[in-house]
């Protein structure tokens, strides 16, 4: 079903209809998201299913946001334009592959670099809240291009960075009570997209997006700063 959303999605941008086709990554998203959950639930995870799973991800987080960003505005840039439209799809590759390397030697606990859903989710987000304003990005040399191709950029960077993001708490006892903070997190991303819909996206796609990158730098500096034993 993930699949199946991602093309339809692909379809209707295709016909002009970019709302609906952004809605549909966003379906593609629920329907990722409920696989992931009953594979932890059941404790099912299989080379196969994650595979498979990746191949869903290229398409709906990676090739349909691509194509809507295309056929919105970033055509007007012609070649630059999609240079910069597959940036998402090749950085997006890169990350479930390695993903995919990485999940057959161990599970650190965390997401190494951005997931590709997240950066879908972010980019539909800013779809559905600017597309009915164009007028907002009329001072802007390039108008919503001047602000989506770095946007764009950054996030498909983050997504083949190394920067540890959050992964949702397996569904086991002590597993969940070591981490109810991450857990009540969830829970509010949760609550903010079913009840602010695409301004709950963009919420809770930001708060997920600075924590990652903030715990990095902290990290980071710490690690800089640390005397030599």
């Amino acid at each position: 079903m993930n699949l199946f959303c991602g093309f339809a999605a692909l379809v209707q941008i295709y016909e002009g209809k970019l709302e609906f086709g952004a809605w549909l990554i966003v379906i593609a998203a629920v329907f990722d998201l409920m696989d992931g959950f009953m594979a932890r639930l059941a404790n099912a995870n299989t080379e196969f299913g994650i595979e498979l799973d990746s191949l869903s991800d290229i398409v709906s987080f990676g090739v349909a946001p691509a194509f809507l960003f295309y056929s919105f505005s970033l055509h007007e840039m012609l070649f630059i334009g999609i240079i910069i439209s597959s940036f998402p799809v090749l950085c997006g590759a890169v990350r479930l592959a390695r993903f995919n390397v990485d999940a057959r030697i161990e599970d650190p606990g965390y997401f190494k670099g951005l997931p590709i859903p997240a950066v879908a989710m972010m980019l539909v987000a800013l779809f559905l809240i600017f597309q009915p304003s164009p007028e907002l990005f009329e001072g802007f040399k390039y108008g919503f291009n001047s602000v989506i191709v770095p946007v764009i950029l950054l996030l498909s960077l983050l997504m083949v960075s190394t920067v540890p993001f959050d992964k949702i708490p397996k569904f086991k006892k002590q597993h969940l009570q070591q981490n109810r903070g991450k857990v009540y997190l969830f829970i509010f991303y949760f609550i903010a997209v079913v009840s602010l819909q695409e301004y709950g996206l963009i919420l809770v796609f930001s708060i997920f997006i600075a924590k990652g990158v903030i715990v990095a730098l902290v990290r980071f500096w710490k690690e800089i700063h640390e005397d030599p034993i």
